[in-house]
């Protein structure tokens, strides 16, 4: 019996098209307005009512922000470098933390799993505005605050990475770890040459989930030295500073928001794979 092929007709197809072209133009709405604000001369940027659009683009907000750069008594390489530090430590580290404590709750039995499991999901219930109190004090008592620790260490808290990485794994199949265990592999070198192999698009989205927190999170709860800040902190302190910086404010913001583009357009395909590998059943 031949089955008959259903075919999407054409004015089907030029609707979806059409939905989907409609919410990427709301989503770049934001983005458009940054450049356009950053382009535009001071004049332009006070008219009222805004505008969407750039009537004499200059180049001069982004030199007013190298102006401003220059001339603070901390270098501007050293925010630049605090950042990068602690993007590039939290989010090696937290991989390895997420990624070896998902495994025995994927993939193993053991007492007190399914606590485990729910306490890690009741977890993500709680905002960064909830736990930041308790963070503080932690700190205060610890004695970490205003030190590189303040930095490094919450984001490491979280449990979301360890909730990605436990259902991603959970699809892995059985079949696959008893097969390395056959061959003589152990916990460790089953986790690290066949389970993270396999869940590597996992990980990429989570290294874009945690490289977006850690540069949009600014720590100035936490830290006070100005040679500790980050470079968000520093250029919103620029967005404070009047309105004789609004251009160079204007130009900050555009900058604060190109590097976590940046980085989800290179990871991009890995981050669909995600949902290509999601159908993985035994």
């Amino acid at each position: 019996m031949k089955t008959k092929r259903v075919n999407r007709s054409f004015a089907g197809t030029g609707v979806v098209f059409f939905i989907i072209a409609v919410f990427a133009v709301f989503m770049l709405i934001p983005f458009y307005y940054s450049v356009v604000q950053a382009l535009k001369p001071m004049e332009e940027i006070f008219a009222f009512p805004p505008r969407f659009y750039v009537v004499n683009p200059t180049f001069d907000n982004f030199l007013s922000l190298y102006l401003v750069t220059n001339d603070t008594w901390v270098p501007f390489g050293r925010y630049v470098f605090n950042s990068l530090f602690v993007i590039v430590v939290v989010i090696t580290v937290y991989i390895i933390i997420a990624s070896m404590a998902a495994y025995p709750l994927a993939k193993y039995q053991f007492p007190g799993h399914k606590g485990l499991s729910k306490l890690m999901v009741w977890a993500l219930l709680f905002t960064p505005q909830v736990t930041s109190l308790p963070t503080y004090f932690l700190m205060a008592a610890t004695g970490i605050l205003d030190t590189y620790w303040a930095l490094l260490l919450p984001p490491l808290a979280s449990t979301m990475g360890v909730y990605l990485m436990s259902n991603f794994m959970s699809q892995i199949p059985q079949s696959v770890i008893e097969a390395a265990t056959i061959d003589g592999a152990s916990i460790f070198r089953t986790y690290f040459s066949v389970v993270m192999p396999l869940v590597k698009p996992a990980w990429l989205t989570l290294m874009i989930f945690t490289f977006q927190s850690l540069w949009n999170g600014q720590g100035g709860s936490y830290i006070f030295s100005e040679n500790l800040k980050l470079l968000p902190q520093f250029l919103s302190q620029i967005a404070a500073g009047g309105l004789s910086r609004s251009g160079a404010a204007a130009a900050a913001a555009l900058v604060v928001a190109i590097p976590p583009i940046i980085t989800y357009i290179i990871i991009q395909s890995n981050v669909l794979d995600t949902m290509a590998y999601s159908g993985i059943k035994e």
